[in-house]
């Protein structure tokens, strides 16, 4: 049982025999460790319905708390805070199932979800940009984590592949040697190309017109040809997902085209739910709150982006059956997953009980606080920001360590796509993200480095000594106290995080967990000669599961770690 459920079920108790009857609010870590390692503060809401002095209610609760097996002691602060302050050797048994357990004693909740995640969505027309950068890194740490809790994760890639660029690309794909390969490395320059020949001829622009409609008709040539660009795009976008170590794959890939013949069954299903409306000629639906409806079909009968979004909600719910969707999708679409979710309920296409959110996040800035850039004003291509990344870490290593080849190859990889990672996670993800090479590689502050050298610096320790570790803990200095607690609230951190949809949680935790760890080696000797025993092994321990738990939480990140930096 997690640490801080522990605790609530002592404060209802508590609550219970002195007769309040009420549902107390969660404990909370203390923000002032000196005062105790967690804090009730759910007393005040109390006090004017009851007509009792909120300091009363708190000592007559306080004298109710079991101090004999969890809490050592409790105290009341300002105005009915009720402080808690945990039994060492308690936490010490706690810490020790920790490092028996081969998830550090974080169990599979009783109740799996099946959880879909729709995260990075590229336009297969265009190489991906930095654009794509923070939806698929924010999603693939919100699966992972699912996963880890033990969760049913399914992936969805929504691959923009359907519309009508596609009949000018294919129609200029369908000109060049397919036999010889076809170099879509660069897609921006292919679709200027395509775009210059649209232009020029209107021959080829007939040609393109007529493509588009063969495609959506289901031809089998025009078809043969889209794929090929289609499989061509996707083998780019592969390179980059297995540069970021992300766990999508092919199969995770649910394209726009996927979803083209549910299109008119949508349709059909909003006219007979009757919320569909005609304005203007277009089919459309007006939500509440806003004005402005929202465009189903055209008048010429295309399609848009909410029709498919309908499309593919309808199919989560029914074919996949979903409990949980997260869309991760930057905080400017908020408007648009608004309408779409109150249509799809509305209209019976998901179920009631299917909880379906939008994860927003900031859009990525450089220093000077405007959108990302490269220096001539173009989209920087996501590939080549990773290659910079990895380049930079590179000089670092060169600059201070001598060692061959291919371990600063090794890494220089693991510490630069770490710094990418990890730098936009740190951030509360609704927040606009400002993108600094210096900060993000810098070994102060909460960074990839600063963790990787606090994980090495622990597997130097453990490395130095001989012979096994005996697992057994106890905390005999407030240093070790403090660190002993923070590993303790491994378990609440991620699932308030899975709850959140935060990974800047579980960064925020780790940060403080090797700065705790930093302090502790600075005060508490481990392998020096006179420590006793008893001692060494105990500190042993305590590095061992602190190594464990940062390698878990950024394995959580996608993020691997180094033995030595």
């Amino acid at each position: 049982m997690k640490l801080k459920e522990q605790l609530n079920i002592l404060i209802a108790q508590a609550l219970a025999k002195a007769s309040i009857d009420t549902t107390p609010q969660s404990v909370s870590e203390s923000t002032k460790p000196e005062f105790g390692d967690y804090q009730f503060n759910g007393i005040m809401p109390l006090a004017k319905p009851l007509g009792r002095n909120p300091r009363e209610i708190a000592a007559e609760v306080a004298g109710h708390i079991d101090c004999t097996t969890l809490i050592e002691k409790v105290e009341i602060a300002g105005p009915g805070f009720i402080n808690i302050h945990l039994r060492r050797e308690a936490c010490a048994k706690m810490a020790e199932d920790m490092l028996h357990s081969d998830r550090l004693g974080i169990e599979p909740g009783e109740k799996p979800c099946r959880i879909i995640v729709d995260y990075s969505g590229p336009n297969m027309a265009k190489e991906m940009h930095v654009g794509h950068l923070r939806s698929t890194i924010i999603g693939d740490t919100l699966a992972r984590l699912a996963e880890f809790l033990g969760h049913e994760v399914i992936r969805q890639n929504h691959i923009g592949d359907w519309g009508t660029q596609f009949g000018m690309l294919i129609a200029y794909l369908e000109e060049q040697d397919i036999s010889s390969g076809v170099d879509l490395r660069n897609l921006e320059q292919f679709y200027k190309d395509a775009k210059k020949r649209f232009d020029e001829s209107e021959i080829f622009a007939d040609k393109a017109r007529e493509y588009v409609v063969k495609i959506q008709s289901g031809d089998t040539h025009c078809l043969g040809l889209w794929q090929k660009f289609i499989d061509i795009s996707l083998g780019h976008c592969e390179e980059v997902y297995d540069k970021l170590s992300v766990t999508l794959t092919k199969n995770d890939v649910k394209a726009e085209s996927f979803y083209n013949d549910m299109l008119p069954k949508v349709i059909e299903q909003l006219d007979n739910s009757g919320v569909l409306e005609v304005s203007q000629g277009a089919k459309c639906v007006f939500v509440d709150g806003s004005e402005i409806p929202l465009i189903i079909q055209k008048g010429d009968g295309g399609y848009l982006y909410a029709t498919t979004d309908l499309a593919a909600l309808w199919y989560r719910s029914g074919e996949l059956r979903a409990d949980r969707i997260l869309y991760v999708v930057d905080a400017r679409q908020g408007d648009h997953f608004k309408q779409v979710f109150s249509i799809a309920r509305s209209s019976g296409l998901v179920k009631e009980d299917i909880k379906l959110e939008h994860i927003a996040f900031g859009t990525m800035m450089d220093k000077s606080g405007k959108p990302f850039k490269t220096r001539d004003g173009g989209t920087v291509k996501l590939i080549e920001l990773l290659d910079e990344a990895v380049s930079r870490a590179k000089t670092s290593i060169k600059e201070h360590e001598n060692k061959s080849p291919e371990t600063i190859e090794e890494l220089a990889r693991i510490i630069g796509i770490g710094a990418v990672k990890y730098s936009d996670l740190s951030i509360n993800r609704e927040s606009n993200y400002i993108f600094d090479w210096d900060k993000m590689l810098s070994l102060d502050g909460n960074t990839s480095l600063y963790m990787q050298y606090g994980y090495a610096r622990i597997m130097s320790i453990l490395d130095k000594h001989e012979g096994e570790i005996e697992m057994k803990i106890s905390a005999q200095s407030d240093t070790e106290a403090k660190l002993l607690t923070a590993l303790l609230k491994f378990d609440d951190v991620l699932h308030k995080a899975f709850t959140d949809s935060t990974p800047h949680t579980v960064t925020g935790y780790l940060y403080e967990l090797v700065t705790l760890f930093m302090r502790f080696y600075e005060s508490s000797p481990i392998l020096r000669d006179d420590v006793p025993h008893e001692t060494r092994h105990s500190r042993l321990s305590l590095a061992l599961l602190t190594s464990r738990v940062i390698r878990q939480g950024l394995d959580i990140l996608g993020i691997e770690v180094v033995n030595r930096i």
